[in-house]
């Protein structure tokens, strides 16, 4: 008997939820399927289904098995990926997630570079937003986060930077520049919706003494949750907002938009990439990381170096 490809049918029986479909998913007649997990019963000496002819259940025995047979098979997948993995010349998928804004300034402007270097390495890029990522379901899901990012997920910090506020010279033409965060009460604000911030108040922090909060009293314009739409309204000269340094960097050099309230930001931020295992990492999911963080390390830089000198 092939005690893995037994492991693998029972697995299957469970998860399509009868042998029928199990054998339709595993392009197998539905008499094999019965017989290799009979097979599997017979070599335990138990049983592990309970089989009628309107439903089929799990034993108490065949619930443990279960739950061991999916570890274990997960780990020879796993490690039949790695081997796999480490060839010459890499190839296969890679599966990535990421939210819009970091797919249209992060992803977008690697991928031509990346494709260059691994011609083989197929990318599978899937654009979402999401409160609770399905980190499980991808080898790599980036995620933007506050310098206070402490969940419990398997992460690589990617980069950090921080956000400023800035506007457009027409809008500064028209309104004038505000002197003090106090002003931003009589300005024009475009404010991002994020979790626990409240509309009316924005807090700053002063760059020049160790982030010192101010919180101050605001009525947003526009109260958005999405970044490209907030910053198209500030290109137009609608008002003040806050961006990322590294998003917001070409605009500033090209003079498109000018900073405010130096040194104030509005929080610092980080980008981190989530893996659904620490086990058995795919060389292709290693190179990706690698070319992902050299080159998103070097954008920063760069871009905290246009905002110095704007």
């Amino acid at each position: 008997m092939d005690r893995l490809m037994s492991m693998r049918v029972f697995q299957k029986v469970i998860d399509e939820g009868g042998f029928a479909a199990a054998a339709r998913a595993l392009d197998m007649s539905p008499a094999v399927v019965t017989r290799l997990v009979a097979d599997l019963e017979n070599h335990l000496g138990t049983r592990l289904l309970h089989r009628s002819t309107r439903r089929l259940s799990l034993s108490v025995a065949g619930e443990t098995y279960l739950g061991r047979v999916r570890a274990i098979l997960q780990d020879i997948d796993e490690a039949h990926g790695l081997a796999r993995s480490q060839t010459h010349e890499l190839e296969g998928v890679l599966r990535v997630l990421a939210p819009p804004v970091l797919a249209s300034h992060v992803l977008a402007p690697l991928i031509a570079g990346f494709r260059q270097l691994y011609p083989k390495i197929l990318l599978n890029i899937e654009v979402a937003s999401f409160k609770e990522p399905p980190i499980e379901d991808y080898d790599i899901t980036l995620m933007p986060t506050d310098e206070a990012f402490d969940a419990d997920v398997i992460a690589r910090k990617i980069s950090s930077t921080e956000a400023v506020l800035v506007a457009s010279p027409a809008y500064i033409e028209r309104k004038g520049a505000p002197a003090t965060p106090q002003d931003l009460a009589q300005h024009e604000v475009l404010r991002l919706k994020a979790p626990g911030l409240r509309p009316r108040t924005w807090r700053l922090f002063n760059s020049a003494r160790q982030d010192e909060p101010l919180d101050v009293a605001v009525e947003p314009g526009l109260w958005i949750n999405h970044t490209d739409t907030l910053l198209r309204a500030a290109l137009d000269g609608a008002g003040i907002t806050s961006v990322a340094v590294d998003l917001v960097a070409p605009y500033l050099t090209r003079g498109e938009l000018v900073r405010v309230l130096r040194p104030w930001i509005t929080g610092r931020l980080s980008l981190y990439a989530a893996l659904p295992s620490r086990k058995f990492l795919p060389e292709r999911t290693r190179v990706f990381l690698e070319y992902l963080t050299e080159r998103t390390r070097i954008e920063v830089n760069s871009a905290v170096q246009a905002c110095q000198n704007c």
